[in-house]
């Protein structure tokens, strides 16, 4: 999820006076079959914006779709890259009982209070793991951000489940550790 769609989505209470949750809600109870239909819904009986009515609808639509759908989704053809993530979830399920995983429809954000990993297949035969890790130094491994921009502080590139090593897993338990 790119920097633009996250400030829209936590704005979304503020700016419509419903969560993303309540208009989900409330969009299912109407069901329409075209995305037009349900961003004029919106506007109209709603108040809402033409920006926000856009992306609310869009969410809805990829709530629609079961989490192992979107995770199949973004696997096909990189399925050998399949292992490292299963490898991911299994570590970072670990760690306590108030992490959740949540699939989008490009990557997987892990969120405890708040999301401190994001893991997306970037290519055919790499992952890109995304970290919050706020005034951590890099390194040759731990690189800046990348192409996550803000919503990360920290990227490392994955291609094989065998560097889901105890140096990566303790930079995972760190950003869980912080993100309270």
């Amino acid at each position: 999820m790119d920097k633009a769609l996250q400030t829209m989505i936590d704005n979304i209470p503020e700016k419509t006076g419903k969560s993303l949750d309540e208009w989900k809600v409330i969009l299912k109870e109407t069901s329409f079959s075209k995305h037009s239909e349900g961003v004029k819904y919106l506007k109209s009986e709603h108040g809402v914006t033409h920006g926000f009515a856009n992306t609310i609808v869009t969410l809805s639509k990829e709530a629609d779709k079961a989490p192992e759908d979107l995770v199949s989704a973004q696997y096909n053809g990189k399925e050998s890259l399949k292992p490292i993530y299963e490898g991911l979830i299994k570590h970072v399920s670990s760690l306590g009982n108030d992490v959740t995983v949540t699939p989008k429809k490009e990557s997987v954000s892990i969120i405890r209070k708040r999301q401190f990993l994001l893991i997306k297949p970037a290519t055919k035969t790499r992952i890109d793991l995304g970290f919050k890790l706020k005034d951590k130094q890099t390194t040759g491994r731990l690189e800046n951000s990348g192409p996550f921009g803000t919503m990360c502080t920290h990227r490392v590139r994955l291609t094989n489940e065998t560097e889901i090593d105890e140096e990566l897993k303790s930079w995972i338990n760190e950003a869980y550790e912080k993100s309270i």
